[in-house]
């Protein structure tokens, strides 16, 4: 048996800013971050867009380390096939185990997968091994199906007819995006996306891959040369589900302190996450934005220091702001709040029947700002930023 020190579990960005606030927080140990994958973490946003096109070379996306975790080992290409967290132990799909004193959860998500046999090449987007692969098909005219209209499926849409592609997208939603935008925003997003060339077919199911392509619900057979299955993602927790008495329902359940089952020595982080945020009630989730991962960090590296060494920590509950950016063709498109828990929309700025031209939204539980979301050009964002202090106050206590 080898170890003892802080186990990161995880090497992608959670696991990276995990390791630089564990260091920032005063922790002097041992730090040894796993990885399933063989690289060094990298940037997973670009792999959609700018790596994706060509545009930019995918050994670009590597994250900066800070200097505090030179000293850091990285045990990479070698997952974690189980834990014991009463042992302290972690089991390695080579066999081998480790022991640690504290632990860090930040194996983040997977792609979901169609149930569905067969059908012309499958790709997704996660990794810099999908990127390439499904990068090699995006030449001029080849026909591209998405199914799923989310962040990833909106913006392999735009990037595959950019390159020159024939893309419908199918998803059994109503618009584009909608769960995270809401109907307003989401319709005006599908207007831009097919005046630009892509075909939308909403409310529908794909029920049988051939060969050639889909079959969907409504019985239309669509030919393509690739799909692309953007069908949302699977939190990684397999590696705990030994463990007796964790929810591990959707992600891991943590208290508003990030820890996982109450216990002083082990935390999560990122998007495997699931905690209740102060902001938005009780209700513990998890949330999938490239900002959670940092923000999350910071709280748990304190919360983690505290519990290994019996000092007080600090009693503020985790209670970050979530925030979320994509481009999609020349559009921005930015977000900060839960614009998904809102009961009520309402324009701000802008001509949703403009073809172009910045939009930007509010999202309120009752008379409470609880998010907004901007498109369009690059003063998008700035126009959603202005509204960051009001999202920032707590809501009042309930008495």
């Amino acid at each position: 048996m080898e170890g003892a020190g802080i186990a990161v579990v995880g090497a992608s960005l959670g696991g990276l800013r995990a390791a630089e606030q564990l260091r920032a927080a005063g922790w002097h140990g041992t730090i040894t971050l796993f990885g399933d994958e063989p690289h060094l973490p990298y940037n997973r946003p670009p792999l959609s867009k700018e790596v994706l096109a060509g545009d930019a070379p995918a050994s670009g996306t590597r994250l900066r380390r800070r200097p505090s975790v030179e000293d850091a080992e990285w045990r990479l290409g070698t997952a974690v096939a189980a834990a014991d967290l009463t042992a302290r132990t972690l089991t390695l799909t080579d066999g081998s185990v480790h022991q640690y004193e504290g632990l860090v959860a930040a194996t983040g998500v997977r792609p979901r997968r169609l149930p569905l046999p067969g059908g012309p090449p499958r790709h997704v987007v996660r990794t810099l091994e999908d990127s390439a692969a499904l990068a090699a098909g995006l030449v001029a005219g080849a026909r591209v199906l998405v199914i799923g209209s989310g962040f990833i499926g909106c913006e392999v849409a735009a990037t595959a007819r950019t390159t020159g592609c024939a893309v419908t997208v199918v998803a059994p939603e109503a618009e584009p995006m909608i769960l995270a935008i809401g109907e307003d925003l989401a319709r005006a997003l599908r207007r831009r996306h097919e005046a630009r060339g892509v075909r939308f077919l909403m409310g529908r199911l794909a029920t049988e891959l051939t060969p050639d392509g889909a079959v969907l619900d409504d019985g239309t057979e669509l030919t393509a040369d690739l799909i692309v299955e953007a069908v949302g993602s699977l939190p990684n927790t397999e590696w705990l589900a030994a463990t007796a008495g964790l929810d591990l329902t959707d992600g891991i359940l943590c208290d508003a302190h990030l820890r996982i089952g109450g216990l002083p020595h082990a935390v999560a982080v990122g998007d495997v996450a699931r905690f209740p945020n102060p902001r938005y009630g009780p209700v513990p989730r998890r949330v999938e934005h490239w900002s959670v991962p940092g923000d999350t960090a910071r709280h748990a590296a304190r919360t983690l220091i505290a519990g290994l060494t019996g000092t007080p920590r600090d009693p503020a509950p985790c209670a970050p702001l979530p925030s979320f950016w994509s481009d999609q063709f020349t559009l921005r498109l930015q977000s900060f709040g839960q614009p998904a828990l809102a009961d009520r929309t309402q324009l701000l700025e802008g001509d949703p029947e403009s073809a172009d031209g910045d939009l930007l939204y509010g999202y309120y539980q009752g008379p409470r700002l609880i998010g907004v979301a901007a498109l369009g050009g690059p003063s998008a964002a700035a126009s959603a930023a202005r509204h960051r202090t009001e999202l920032m106050a707590l809501p009042e206590p309930v008495v």
